[in-house]
């Protein structure tokens, strides 16, 4: 015979790691078109917007490289912070720039 529990199985609490992965999906994907349009804008032709998408490209390996994965279950408040800032600097670059 085996025993089954009607008691709910406790989850390990990890500090909103769902809430800050999902923001951090939403900004490096922002911040790579951030990147493309910026290029695009900077450069005033398809090849800025080309070398901004690139360069988007290896900022995400780049933050693959430091994280260990893309998007990790665990992640620093403090890094899901720089990329917003990161973010904000890039989308005022953008409107100064396409002004």
């Amino acid at each position: 015979m085996t025993y089954h529990s009607t008691e709910p199985v406790p989850r390990p609490k990890t500090g909103g790691a769902d809430v800050k992965t999902f923001v951090t999906a939403v900004l490096l994907t922002f911040g790579v078109g951030l990147l493309g349009m910026v290029g695009w804008a900077v450069l005033s032709s398809g090849f800025g917007g080309f070398l901004g998408l690139v360069a988007g490209v290896f900022g995400v390996v780049w933050w693959r490289k430091i994280h260990g994965k893309a998007f990790p279950q665990v992640l620093p408040t403090r890094s899901v912070a720089i990329l917003a800032v990161v973010n904000a600097v890039l989308a005022l670059v953008l409107f100064l720039t396409a002004g």
